[in-house]
């Protein structure tokens, strides 16, 4: 049996030992990392995306369970945690390590880590190829070093930025939420689907020259040569005209096929193969 001594000793050993682990853990929790608006990074600055923003990026991107969103230059996170919140999956790529840190600890505090990845990698070496949704809050000239990364995704990808354009390639969408507010407009683009070049169309042949979703050309048949007017794409969804007959389809690489009408209202398919 143990003397009152030693039980005493014991005692206190483990009261320290209490006090010591509670003081760590007190002191951990104090410091740990807590980002600043402003504060240097790589490529820009860190300034959040607004929650409300974030809600309307996100909204007008369509996310729904099946996609698979990635967030360039991720920040705290919060892109990334709200698709999870959809039901989406999503990785953020931010290259502050402590960024990331904190990301995956606040997935974890929301109930997402299983949905919401983070990764520490330099956006512009990092494979997003796989993502249908592409998210961004980067300046103007970051979004041109990307875009044309960005123009090689499958068509029908959608990209959302806070902001900042992409250049020449004009958005398909642009929404504003608060004329009041700072960052409070959503940029939408659909990557679309490459169309330029020769094409065997019937007995003619449709030269094409695109400019992003927009395209325009000739269709040269019976020695005729007909103009390509109000050329369209939204992802692999083609729309045009020649002469009087609209004509609009899909497009499967180097085909394309879908129907025209004619000025009458009479409906017909119509077929083109790539021949260079």
């Amino acid at each position: 049996m143990k003397s009152k001594n030693a039980i005493s000793k014991s005692a206190i050993t483990l009261v320290l030992f209490l006090i010591t682990a509670g003081l760590f853990a007190q002191n951990s929790k104090n410091t740990e990392y807590v980002p600043h608006v402003g504060q240097a990074g790589k490529d820009v600055i860190w300034v959040p995306t607004p929650d409300a923003l974030v809600a309307k990026m996100l909204e007008i991107a369509k996310v729904t369970p099946q996609d698979y969103l990635i967030d360039l230059g991720s920040g705290d996170g919060r892109t990334v945690i709200a698709a999870a919140k959809l039901n989406a999956k999503a990785t953020g790529v931010e290259y502050n390590p402590d960024m990331v840190e904190l990301s995956k600890r606040r997935a974890t505090e929301a109930g997402v880590s299983d949905r919401a990845n983070f990764v520490k990698a330099d956006l512009f070496e990092y494979d997003f190829s796989d993502a249908t949704v592409i998210t961004m809050f980067l300046l103007p000239e970051i979004n041109l070093r990307l875009r044309p990364k960005l123009l090689d995704l499958k068509p029908g990808t959608r990209i959302v930025t806070n902001t900042f354009t992409m250049g020449e390639w004009q958005p398909d969408l642009e929404v504003t939420i608060d004329e009041n507010t700072s960052w409070n407009t959503a940029l939408l683009w659909i990557v679309p689907a490459k169309v330029e070049g020769t094409w065997k169309m019937g007995q003619g042949e449709l030269t094409l020259n695109q400019e992003f979703q927009k395209f325009f050309g000739t269709l040269k048949q019976d020695s005729k040569t007909n103009p390509v007017s109000e050329g369209k794409i939204n992802g692999d969804a083609i729309s045009f005209k020649i002469g009087g007959t609209a004509y609009i389809g899909h497009i499967n690489n180097n085909s394309m096929s879908g129907t025209s009408t004619g000025n009458g209202g009479n409906k017909t398919e119509w077929a083109a193969s790539k021949i260079k």
